[in-house]
């Protein structure tokens, strides 16, 4: 439990947030993707690279990503060109596509890793036949951000799921198509969560002649 501002015991004790950032994350530019992908293609770093990729596409929360099963991404011998999961937090299922380097980057870290359908596609290094954590995920995000010379605090595993969201929101506009993308509710969490403000609105409104 928490202490309440009005307790004598709080006088003088920092707040919780001093000295972090906090708010949304950023989301990733082209160039930084590309940069990480480099980074972690050169260190040989398979099961990485593939996390990376499959986090981008698949615009999922850290909690889902790291739950995915290999059936869940092959049919067969191949990689899926799209899949579906149900989201932990909303409880709804959600879609999303894999693309070509996704693919090539999944197959050949599901190659090197063996395993069942029935399997994590992202085990455990801790727990026999449990998946990656949650924290495990963050602190490899934190190492790329910083691999690449970018700010840990500004960075997270939101990043990744907001990513290729606002590459598309910044490409057309669709607030619908990205509320779908992301499995939220209502529109407006999706207009929350890119953080589209009055600017935007009036941009693209200017750019609609009729």
């Amino acid at each position: 439990m928490g202490i309440s501002q009005y307790d004598p015991a709080a006088a003088g004790r920092p707040a919780w947030n001093a000295g972090r950032q906090v708010g949304a994350k950023r989301a990733f530019k082209i160039r930084q993707i590309w940069s990480i992908r480099f980074f972690l293609d050169r260190e040989g770093r398979m099961r990485d690279r593939a996390l990376f990729d499959l986090a981008i596409d698949s615009k999922l929360r850290g909690c889902d990503l790291v739950k995915i099963k290999i059936g869940t991404l092959v049919a067969g011998r191949t990689i899926r060109t799209r899949s579906m999961v149900v989201q932990q937090k909303a409880g709804r299922p959600v879609q999303f596509e894999i693309t070509s380097d996704t693919k090539a980057s999944l197959l050949a870290w599901l190659e090197r890793r063996g395993g069942s359908v029935d399997d994590f596609a992202f085990p455990s290094r801790v727990t026999v036949g449990g998946h990656l954590s949650t924290r495990q995920n963050a602190s490899l995000v934190d190492e790329w951000v910083t691999a690449i010379g970018l700010t840990p605090e500004e960075y997270g595993t939101h990043s990744l799921r907001r990513t290729k969201a606002s590459l598309i929101y910044k490409a057309t506009g669709n607030l619908r198509a990205i509320q779908i993308l992301l499995g939220h509710s209502k529109i407006e969490n999706a207009v929350r969560y890119l953080g589209v403000d009055v600017d935007d609105a009036l941009s693209l409104s200017e750019a609609t002649e009729i």
